[in-house]
């Protein structure tokens, strides 16, 4: 039996060009269907567009199904730039960011997972982002999920104050080209978000270095000084319904709960190590 010819080059950049028309008439159609979702739903009306639940779902399998030499970095950032921009034709907003941990990083995050279609808005403080997305109908805020300077998390307290969404990056490794871990904030709707870890704004009286212990081996925190001797206000994430050993981790370290509320939630992280193999912490 005769073996076929190998492919010429001429033959596989045939191909390349047919997979690149393909691809770009299907984006096209993704766009009609979004124009009818749009008169269907009249999601232009009615402000946020965001869907976190969703977009963590899509994500998940995006990791799963990858494999082949395209690195998982340029497929996530592909498909990170697809939703962004699909939502933002849907409901147009912007994105306001906060420099304070570093211009180059949070530009890179806001680029990554938005695109530059989509208005990027600088601010150097988390309380200018969390007041303009108070301000705003469907607007979104990026703040680092780090070592902050104040509580600006008490500024989402209120039942109608805007919440934490999620917490990028969603698919996180050593060598992610946009790490800078960030909460993403805005006003949800109720339908759509997703409550895999729950974020709760915690005062305690008693902190020390028992209390610090107690509270990392159970939960992520970003804490600061508070008013009063001894005291701390805290940005806790925590699995859903997990708040309870919490609370009683930090009576038990001598510290005291004065004041506590759900201020957002997020989707649980995906963890991909150098050899592909994936992980929910």
């Amino acid at each position: 039996m005769v073996k076929p010819a190998p492919p010429t080059l001429a033959d596989l950049r045939r191909e390349i060009d047919r997979i690149d028309e393909a691809m770009h008439r299907l984006l096209m159609q993704r766009g009609d269907i979004i124009d009818t979702l749009i008169a269907t739903k009249k999601t232009a009306e009615s402000g946020s567009a965001f869907r976190p639940a969703r977009e963590a779902d899509m994500m998940r399998r995006l990791v799963e199904r990858h494999h082949g030499i395209l690195p998982l970095d340029t497929a996530e950032g592909i498909w990170r730039v697809i939703i962004a921009t699909f939502t933002y034709v849907q409901a147009p907003f912007s994105v306001h960011a906060d420099l304070s941990a570093g211009e180059a990083a949070m530009r890179d995050s806001a680029r990554f997972h938005f695109g530059f279609t989509v208005p990027f808005v600088t601010h150097m403080g988390a309380a200018g982002v969390t007041a303009a997305i108070a301000n705003s109908r469907g607007d979104l805020g990026l703040v680092p999920a780090t070592a902050a300077k104040g509580a600006w998390w008490t500024a989402l307290e209120g039942s109608d104050s805007p919440k934490i969404i999620a917490r990028l990056p969603f698919v996180e490794r050593a060598d992610h080209p946009a790490g800078l871990p960030v909460f993403a904030i805005a006003r949800p709707h109720p339908d759509a978000v997703v409550t895999d870890v729950e974020t709760w704004s915690i005062r305690v009286a008693g902190w020390g270095p028992a209390a610090a212990q107690a509270l990392s081996s159970l939960a992520e925190a970003i804490v600061v000084p508070d008013r009063g001797f001894e005291a701390a206000a805290l940005l806790v994430s925590v699995q859903k319904g997990a708040l309870g050993a919490v609370e009683a981790a930090l009576v038990n370290a001598g510290a005291s709960v004065r004041s506590k509320a759900l201020v957002g939630s997020h989707a649980r992280r995906y963890t991909v190590t150098a050899d592909g193999a994936v992980s929910t912490p």
